[in-house]
């Protein structure tokens, strides 16, 4: 069992709370029983408190609020690889993790891909994991040019004003959803066919979580 916090093992998980390290490496941790079962790979490394480590030293390495009972590495090539869905949101320069993973969360309950513009949170950072709750394994995630120039595809800008009723858009077709970060919003250099906004009385505007939850709600209505 492990007993001291120079374990190499453990130098690892602490070295993943950082990007740089997930980028060099290739790897990233996820934490608690629940996020292990939802893994569709088999981990580099499992860590279990108890078993393999003192509870206090796995508590120390990890990130939830809660100290939990298992920590377990695994590489990001084990992720799902990019494949073209009849949705896809396209995320442009999201730094919030927990709105990323939130949104993979969002995209898996309606069978959608997820683009991350340079400038997103890293959604194998902890905190998008948790919010993505295990839903990481399932949604193929790539790069807005991985979309290509499909003219088929129609790409609908989400904007908080002044943009077509989002349910008057047609989204019978396969479709692009470009959301962009709360306070800049979608760079206007962005390419789209058509600005749509949901209409909402009371509050300013939604939580960009919120929005792409409605326009996928909304496109799977149209389509039936």
């Amino acid at each position: 069992m492990i007993v001291s916090r120079d374990n190499e093992r453990l130098k690892l998980v602490r070295k993943l709370h950082d990007r740089r390290w997930r980028d060099k490496l290739g790897l990233f941790f996820v934490e608690g029983e629940d996020a292990v079962a939802a893994a569709t790979a088999e981990p580099v490394d499992l860590l279990r408190a108890d078993e393999d480590v003192e509870p206090g030293l796995l508590a120390s390495v990890a990130s939830a609020p809660h100290p939990p009972r298992v920590v377990a590495v695994y590489r990001r090539d084990d992720l799902p690889e990019w494949e073209e869905r009849p949705a896809t949101l396209v995320l442009w320069r999201l730094a919030d993790p927990g709105n990323v993973g939130t949104l993979i969360r969002t995209a898996d309950a309606f069978g959608a891909a997820v683009a991350l513009s340079e400038g997103c949170a890293d959604p194998t950072s902890p905190k998008a994991l948790r919010a993505s709750a295990g839903s990481i394994w399932r949604v193929p995630v790539g790069r807005p040019e991985a979309l290509g120039d499909d003219s088929s595809r129609a790409r609908v800008a989400l904007e908080a004003h002044g943009g077509t009723p989002l349910a008057s858009v047609d989204l019978t077709g396969r479709v692009a959803f470009l959301l962009g970060a709360e306070r800049e919003g979608l760079p206007a250099e962005v390419e789209r066919d058509v600005d749509a906004t949901i209409p909402i009385a009371g509050a300013e505007s939604l939580n960009v979580a919120a929005s792409g939850a409605i326009a996928l709600y909304e496109w799977k209505r149209q389509r039936g």
